[in-house]
């Protein structure tokens, strides 16, 4: 097997689906990619897994035969990176696995592993398929991943859910400190379907997607999602539990709001945060008429600090703790001026909601109170 392909294309399609291999993985060939040529079209098709993920990708390249082999990922990828564009050949003894790379100035052996001892990836049969735009759904990872859990004592909550019905899209996510929903109502499935997607597989696609209007398609079942854009394919495999009814959680009666400006909101906490106790990060929020005031201590360190904003409050004065960290990781992921904060009592979850959303997209963010210390 013999094929020839420019280094740089090689590199750029090897780069989008590395992040799926794995140091020391319980299947020693997993640290490979797998190579596989079809001599008629000219297509190289490489896959890379870690047995959960699945990631594929296609490359136009001039081979005369089919043929396949599993080459060492790592290996390949250092030698691509230091060699400057060029064709490069790739010739294998299909025989013995030996791999010979051929540049315009050197010669590189390595060996490889026989193809058949790489996983099949699984296929998706008999479930649903969606369409939504590559923007749509790195907003919807971005807005909502950062949220999931990590610890694999709580499975569901690792991961991110996605419900899909004749009405909307929504995904959701949460640590159980905090909670993010997304929604859309600009796409619709045929019937109502919900799975949750694992961490992992989200994060690939994060590094991947294209952000504009590129249609990505996903398809999945109660086992597998498949997710195709351009000449990409990534197959995760679901976390098979029940997911925890988050909608119960969120609080209705939420008679005092707080607008603010977010960016000016978001480098006072950033400032405060550093004066904040560092196992509980608490800051202190005061809302008094149209006025913020945001403090916070450390009394270990006898460190303070308080800073007050203008805002704009409908209700009742209130004095309100949360952990500063998440405060400042939930308004990072916020594009939009102004955010609105939703209270109901000091010791019941505050709501986040961006006051200039798009009329398609629907975005709510819960994040539970700290107790107060009785200082200030």
């Amino acid at each position: 097997m013999k094929f020839i392909v420019s280094s740089s294309s090689l590199l750029k399609q090897l780069s989008k689906i590395h992040g799926v291999v794995t140091t020391n993985p319980v299947v020693p060939i997993l640290e490979n990619f797998l190579f596989e040529i079809d001599g008629e079209s000219g297509k190289l098709t490489v896959t890379a897994s870690d047995l959960q993920s699945s990631m594929i990708t296609e490359i136009e390249v001039n081979a005369q035969e089919s043929g396949s082999i599993a080459i060492p990922a790592k290996i390949l990828l250092d030698t691509l990176k230091n060699l400057p564009e060029q064709p490069v050949t790739i010739s294998v003894d299909e025989e013995t696995s030996g791999i010979e790379i051929s540049s315009e100035n050197g010669l590189y052996k390595l060996t490889g592993e026989n193809p058949t001892d790489f996983p099949r990836t699984s296929s998706v049969e008999g479930g649903q398929s969606i369409e939504l735009s590559g923007e749509v759904m790195s907003r919807a990872i971005n807005n909502t991943l950062f949220a999931a859990g990590t610890d694999d004592l709580r499975p569901a909550m690792t991961g991110v859910y996605m419900n899909l019905n004749a009405e909307n899209i929504t995904f959701v996510a949460t640590d159980g400190h905090r909670l993010v929903r997304y929604r859309r109502s600009d796409i619709e499935g045929a019937s109502e379907a919900s799975i949750i997607l694992p961490r992992k597989a989200l994060n690939l696609l994060k590094s991947t997607l294209p952000t504009d209007e590129t249609p990505v398609t996903i398809e999945f079942n109660d086992a597998n999602a498949f997710f195709s854009f351009n000449n990409l394919r990534l197959i995760c495999r679901l976390i098979d539990e029940r997911f925890p009814d988050y909608e119960n959680v969120i609080p209705l009666d939420n008679h005092n709001e707080m607008t603010i400006n977010r960016a000016q909101f978001l480098s006072t906490l950033k400032r405060l945060a550093i004066y904040a106790n560092k196992t509980t990060n608490q800051v202190r929020l005061s809302i008094k008429g149209n006025d913020l005031a945001v403090h916070a201590e450390d009394l270990d360190f006898s460190n303070e600090a308080n800073e007050t904003l203008a805002c704009q409050h409908s209700g009742e004065d209130i004095d309100i703790g949360f952990n500063a960290k998440f405060l400042i990781e939930m308004l990072n992921n916020v594009n939009a001026t102004e955010v609105t904060f939703q209270f109901s009592q000091p010791n019941r979850a505050g709501l986040i909601v961006p006051t200039d959303q798009d009329e398609n997209e629907d975005l709510l963010m819960l994040v539970m109170p700290v107790m107060l210390n009785n200082y200030y």
